[in-house]
């Protein structure tokens, strides 16, 4: 049930002098987008009847069927911190996509996310999840764009003095906090110039449309102090990465955890293994939708502290798949593989539908591996089953095309737009001359 009303919202716009009104929806991408309207559109808004030009998106639909209804979900209504004009202030509504016959479109990635809800909840589950986006605050140039170059020389929880960002998240934090958000914790992260800002976990529909209003805050404030904020999950060589990891927890109707089981192994019930187990199936398959730019990969390599390798712990953060140590209550499964570049909508549905189908089918996975993976030789790699997440994004497209799993999770649509629009990134990156190529080779050759 909505907390507001139409009532309520055009109430709220006339009190908060609100003039104008950004419609946001996402694309197969993850890339947020919008269209604005005035005050005096609203009621036609939340009448269902504003339409977007479907064909101008990428992944939608042809031109010969490019009308579509925007639909704002009224719970989304939340006035924006940092537009108090004296023309008034501006206001957004996250939408859903609807086709011109009215019917939900299927190619619209928070329409893939709730019909996964839709099967947890027939399955007797709600989804919980947590995640934790990192992000680097670069320099711009002269001419406003962006650089490189890092605002600071800090470390993981380095004090103000040393992480020039502080002021910056301080802002991030207070503007998030207006806009509904509950902070709960905001730190310098390992690499020179890199963030994290933590936010508390809920249900999934709702802190999926979190994740893009956090990048949506995090660049404009970053903008705001002559920085520039990047999801971009490997900006700098040599040092870390930024990832997105993802707490998952799956409660019964009656509020308990079913990964909760204090006689279970390390405290873990049969439901939450068979859960991991389901992640670990489909990880391949999945990695494409998780870590979805060339770039990922540059991540995804041994010594940075991102995942590599397929297993999970109880104990270690070197697996993909960890169980942090909270129990009871705060059980939960940690997917650490995942970056800021991935569209939340599509991540969050297909970790959801991956553990379900391990509950589904009684999947269990192998043995908790206790060993720093990293340290470990091929031969024990090999010796305890443990293989390894697709090496580019040439590969993770090609397990992902050949995945059933894929293609019924996210229905025909998006997963044939998805992989046109992923080949053709690919095969740009694969025919394109970088500097590297120029500095090693064309003085030799």
């Amino acid at each position: 049930m909505s907390k507001y009303t139409k009532e309520d919202i055009l109430r709220l716009a006339k009190e908060q002098n609100v003039r104008f009104i950004r419609l946001q929806f996402t694309d197969i991408l993850g890339c947020m987008k919008n269209v604005a309207i005035t005050i005096n559109q609203l009621e036609k808004a939340l009448d269902n009847e504003c339409m977007a030009d479907g064909s101008s998106i990428e992944g939608f639909v042809r031109v010969e069927e490019s009308d579509m209804y925007l639909y704002p979900d009224y719970d989304s209504f939340v006035v924006l911190p940092w537009d108090h004009e004296r023309y008034g202030t501006t206001a957004r509504l996250i939408c859903d996509v609807y086709n011109a016959d009215r019917t939900p479109f299927i190619g619209d990635p928070r329409n893939v996310l709730k019909r996964a809800i839709e099967k947890a909840d027939k399955m007797g589950y709600k989804f919980n999840v947590g995640p934790e986006l990192e992000f680097f605050l670069f320099h711009t140039d002269d001419e406003g764009r962006p650089t490189t170059k890092t605002h600071d020389k800090g470390g993981y929880f380095d004090l103000d003095n040393v992480d020039l960002g502080g002021n910056c998240r301080r802002d991030m934090c207070i503007a998030l906090e207006e806009m509904g958000f509950e902070i709960e914790a905001s730190h310098h992260e390992c690499a020179e110039g890199q963030h994290e800002i933590d936010f508390k976990y809920g249900d999934v529909l709702e802190v999926a449309d979190k994740v893009m209003t956090f990048k949506y805050v995090v660049k404009k404030y970053a903008q705001m102090h002559g920085l520039y904020a990047t999801f971009l999950p490997k900006p700098i060589y040599g040092i870390a990465g930024s990832g997105m990891h993802t707490n998952m927890s799956l409660f019964d109707k009656e509020g308990n955890n079913v990964f909760y089981d204090p006689d279970g192994e390390y405290g873990l019930s049969k439901t939450a293994l068979q859960f991991i187990a389901g992640i670990m199936k489909h990880i391949k398959a999945t990695t494409a939708i998780n870590n979805p730019l060339v770039n990922s990969y540059k991540r995804l390599v041994p010594g940075y502290e991102a995942p590599v390798y397929i297993a999970w712990s109880a104990s270690n953060r070197s697996a993909l798949v960890r169980v942090p140590k909270a129990r009871g209550k705060g059980t939960r499964v940690e997917l650490r593989s995942a970056d800021p570049a991935c569209n939340p909508y599509l991540e969050m549905a297909l970790c959801l539908l991956a553990g379900l189908d391990g509950i589904e089918k009684g999947y269990m996975p192998p043995k908790s591996t206790v060993k720093n993976i990293f340290d470990m030789t091929p031969e024990e790699r090999e010796a305890d089953g443990i293989t390894s997440l697709p090496g580019s994004l040439e590969e993770a497209v090609d397990a992902f095309e050949a995945s059933d799993f894929i293609k019924e999770s996210l229905g025909d649509h998006v997963y044939t737009k998805f992989i046109e629009a992923k080949r053709k990134e690919w095969e740009g990156y694969r025919t394109s001359i970088s500097q590297w190529e120029i500095e090693t080779y064309l003085a030799k050759y």
